[in-house]
């Protein structure tokens, strides 16, 4: 089977197409012959080094993808040969791939491919934080950071279906206008409200009160911007530090206010027992209904990985990219 491997750490240049086995389908995994592969922020972090989980080369990035079921293990039941299938793992750059058969969900009908491949991570991130994590509840401020990014487009949709009040924090006009029309209320532009001035732009359009909820997808200096705009007994939550950078804070900008700092990372979650299946069939089951839209940027052949790669790690990047096999269609 055909997949794309990094060999040695470094810039898109070295996502290379080879040829390796087809996995087999072990006890309690499902053999997924895969479709379309989500393009995620992480997958950029493993390729260059910078992420602390990736062990070493020769890695297959992909944490999340769509396909068909061409094999179960012993021990797996509830998921058949010939179903569609979206699921989480590693390795999924790939044609086919081995998966836990506790974060494989079955597809409703009316959703594609490509909408599928792109829920695992960014929407289930963003689910979980939303609404088991943060609870945000009818009628309270939410400010989205990057919310022009997978897990930030996601997140405006689920904040603003539950009834919160949407801010919309991007990186330009451009991605801020985008931003709203998935349903934010306000945008802040920090092209042109940058660090301090986007602080002071949340706090002015919630009149000096802040937000219940921040969702922090960058880290870095960003999340002490974040903590800033937290209202008294607000949740900030942490879910990446895509900046590379450290997160220097002043506790007086979260204590005084009896403000809480929650953290979320995707993989730890998974291994501390989450199971996903049925987050992961709620969200598919609201896109087939049209209760939420997908926003794919661009599609790749699994050839042109390293271009995918380029797309995500430019700064007018909005949505998801989505690389494809030729089982797509």
């Amino acid at each position: 089977m055909r997949a794309v491997r990094i060999d040695e750490f470094g810039g898109p240049e070295v996502l290379r197409l080879v040829e390796v086995p087809v996995p087999d389908a072990g006890p309690g995994e499902v053999l997924v012959r895969i479709a379309a592969a989500g393009v995620n922020r992480a997958d950029a972090l493993i390729r260059s080094g910078s992420y602390h989980r990736a062990g070493r080369p020769p890695l297959i990035p992909g944490l999340e993808a769509a396909g068909t079921v061409a094999a179960v293990g012993d021990g797996v039941h509830g998921i058949e040969v010939g179903q569609q299938v979206m699921a989480l793992g590693s390795g999924l750059y790939a044609e086919f791939a081995a998966v836990p058969a506790d974060r494989v969900a079955v597809l409703p009908k009316d959703i594609s491919m490509i909408e599928a491949a792109a829920l695992p991570t960014a929407w289930l991130t963003a689910w979980y934080c939303m609404r088991r994590l943060a609870r945000v509840e009818a009628g309270e401020t939410v400010v989205v950071q990057a919310a022009a990014s997978g897990v930030g487009s996601a997140a405006v949709q689920i904040a603003a279906q539950l009834g919160a009040r949407v801010i919309a924090v991007a990186g330009s006009a451009g991605k801020a206008a985008w931003a709203a029309g998935f349903g934010a209320h306000e945008t802040v532009d920090t092209s042109d409200h940058p660090a301090e001035a986007a602080v002071a732009e949340v706090m002015r359009l919630t009149s000096g009160r802040g937000a219940d909820v921040v969702l922090d997808a960058v880290g870095g200096p960003t999340f002490a911007h974040s903590l800033r705009q937290a209202a008294y007994a607000g949740r900030v939550v942490a879910l990446a530090n895509v900046a590379l950078e450290p997160s220097i804070i002043d506790t007086r900008d979260f204590y005084p206010k009896n403000a809480a700092i929650l953290g979320f990372q995707l993989t730890n979650l998974l291994q501390h027992g989450y199971d996903p299946r049925d987050d992961l069939r709620e969200i598919a089951g609201r896109v087939a209904s049209g209760s939420y839209r997908v926003p794919v940027e661009a599609v790749f052949p699994m050839d042109r990985a390293s271009q995918a790669h380029e797309r995500l790690e430019r700064r007018d990047s909005r949505g998801k990219n989505v690389l494809t096999t030729a089982e797509t269609g």
